[in-house]
Parts: C-alpha cells; structure tokens; sequence
C-alpha cells in the first residue's frame, strides 16, 4: 500500500513538473554557404493602376491603367443608360483592352447590352481579338410566381468564339414552398 501510495506521488509530481517545462528548440544551419540568398530578396511587386472616369454625354467614360508582375495593361471604354422605366433597365458600353506582357501582346475591341426588370434579365456580350478570334456570349433568365408558395425559374445561355464549337446550355426550375 505504501508502494503504490509513493508510487501516485511520484507520478503526479513528473506529470506536474512535465507541464512546467517550456520546450527546448535546438536551431540547426543546415543550408550551405553557397545557398543563402543575398541580402535582398525578390519582393512582390504591389499593384498600381491609375483609373479615370468622367460624366459625359449621358454616359460615362472610364479608364485604368495599370500593371503587376504579369505585365502592364490598359482598359477604356463609356457607358450609358439607354432607358429605365416601366420596360425595365437597359446599359449599354462599348469599351477596349490592350495587354502588354512577357508572352506577348493583345488587344480586344467590343461591346455589351444588360437589360433587367423585376423578374427576369438578359445580356450580350460581342467581342473581337485584333488579328485573332471574334467571340459572342448571350444569356437570359429569369423567376416567376407559380400560386401561393411556388415559382418558375429558367435560364439560358449561348456562347460561340470563331474557330471553336458552340457552347449553350438550357436549365428550369420549380420551387415550391411547403
């Protein structure tokens, strides 16, 4: 009985002493000399764009100007509110893009339509690489009560870039809510 009793306190004085105990790193410089980079090292260069936008006309005209590790980049373009009332809302812009980078360079010219109204919305993008592939996207959906607690979704969207197959897709939706 005396055994186990000696036994106890010695088990609970290691086990409050082993808590105690802070931790003891030991640091190796294992990297050869030859590895250790210089004094200074490649930082990450943050972003930096200059944007410009300007009431004009009804519209807007915008702009940035800009670069990161991947090169530098620019886009411009104007926007406008073609109507909102009882028909719903309809933005239009026209606007281009030209990068500047290491594999190389492009530009981009187009266009796009966004019409919207309680329920449903559609759009239209036309864009055009210079001296490369022209592309079209449009899409539509939109919800509509069915009864008390239901509703009827549908989508849709088209797209198509010159050179490659047609992309479009078709999804509706019943909701009901017990």
């Amino acid at each position: 009985m005396k055994f186990l009793i000696a036994f106890g306190v010695a088990l609970a004085a290691v086990v409050a002493q082993e808590e105690n105990l802070e931790p003891q790193y030991v640091y190796v410089d294992a990297y050869p000399e030859w590895y250790v980079q210089p004094a200074v090292e490649h930082q990450e260069r943050y972003r930096r764009d200059v944007t410009y936008s300007k009431p004009v006309g009804g519209g807007k005209v915008f702009g940035t100007l800009g670069q990161n590790d991947n090169g530098l980049f620019g886009k411009a373009g104007y926007n406008r509110n073609i109507f909102d009332d009882h028909r719903g809302k309809l933005d239009g812009s026209a606007y281009g893009t030209r990068v500047l980078g290491p594999n190389g360079a492009s530009s981009h010219v187009g266009g796009s339509l966004n019409w919207k109204n309680s329920n449903a919305a559609a759009n239209l993008d036309i864009s055009k690489q210079i001296h490369g592939p022209s592309s079209i996207n449009a899409g539509a959906g939109g919800r509509w009560p069915v009864g008390k607690n239901g509703d009827f979704s549908a989508q849709g969207f088209y797209g198509k870039t010159s050179g490659f197959p047609s992309d479009y897709g078709v999804r509706g939706v019943y909701n009901y809510r017990w």
